[in-house]
């Protein structure tokens, strides 16, 4: 570890806001995004409450025929790491991709998208399923799409290491800059779990809160009285590069308050 590894763009869909500004706004204004559940009926289950994303529209970020080949959490995973590219004002054309990785961690990936594939095959058999299915469902599909999608020809890997996975993305993706195996990288998390089959298996092991009649409060870690987490749709990118590339394009590293704006020069 050698080389000085800096972050110079995010890229943010969530239930509280999106892109770093909406995201960071969100977070300062400290109010939880639970609700009663829609994307479902959630009677059946002692849980009946998430966080869900409700203005996501993935044309704003892919054309039309791409966003009919990816599942919801691959357009996660593509248009949040657009954010993040437009952010660091990283450019990918031509050879530009060569040296960039691609570390996206996930605990479910497309398992709510083959959750409804397999309603289609039970209804249709094979013919009403989704051709693109066997390329949402395997754990390296958002990284793999990702890379696809702006040319990445760095390493590029996907894990799914539950709760940890995002974290775990952005340390290998650290490390991996650090040790001269790439000179930038995109790395971050995404989830889009919000199915019945996924959300009732938690809600079968007691792992998610039933604060059912204030879910405004619901998402409590840090509280003794805690009875579980807040399932939640969202993701998170960065763009992390090596020192010297960054400043080699004229990009400052992003300031520790990173909702505020971008310092001209670099901070320490």
């Amino acid at each position: 570890m050698s080389r000085r590894v800096v972050i110079t763009g995010i890229g943010a869909i969530t239930p509280i806001g999106s892109g770093g500004e909406g995201s960071g706004t969100g977070i300062r204004r400290g109010e939880s995004a639970g609700r009663r559940i829609t994307r479902f009926d959630p009677a059946p289950f002692g849980s009946k409450i998430a966080a869900e994303i409700d203005d996501f529209d993935p044309l704003n970020y892919m054309d039309a025929r791409r966003a009919r080949r990816l599942d919801r959490f691959s357009q996660l995973s593509v248009a949040t790491s657009r954010q993040a590219l437009e952010d660091a004002a990283f450019s990918t054309n031509g050879d530009a991709g060569k040296g960039v990785a691609v570390y996206l961690g996930s605990a479910l990936g497309g398992s709510a998208f083959g959750e409804a594939e397999h309603e289609r095959f039970l209804e249709g058999g094979l013919r009403g399923v989704a051709p693109t299915l066997a390329l949402a469902v395997f754990g390296g599909a958002g990284a793999t799409n990702v890379a696809i999608e702006f040319g990445l020809k760095g390493p590029v890997m996907g894990n799914a290491n539950s709760c940890a996975s995002g974290a775990v993305a952005v340390g290998e993706a650290f490390r991996l800059i650090g040790a001269g195996g790439a000179d930038a990288a995109l790395a971050g998390g995404v989830e889009a779990p919000l199915s019945p089959l996924i959300f009732g298996a938690f809600a079968l092991i007691r792992a998610m809160t039933t604060r059912n009649d204030a879910p405004e409060e619901a998402s409590r870690p840090f509280d003794r009285d805690r009875d579980g987490f807040l399932m939640a749709e969202g993701g998170a990118m960065l763009v992390l590069e090596e020192l010297d590339h960054a400043l080699s394009r004229g990009r400052a590293p992003m300031p520790r308050s990173w909702a505020t704006a971008r310092p001209t020069t670099p901070t320490t």
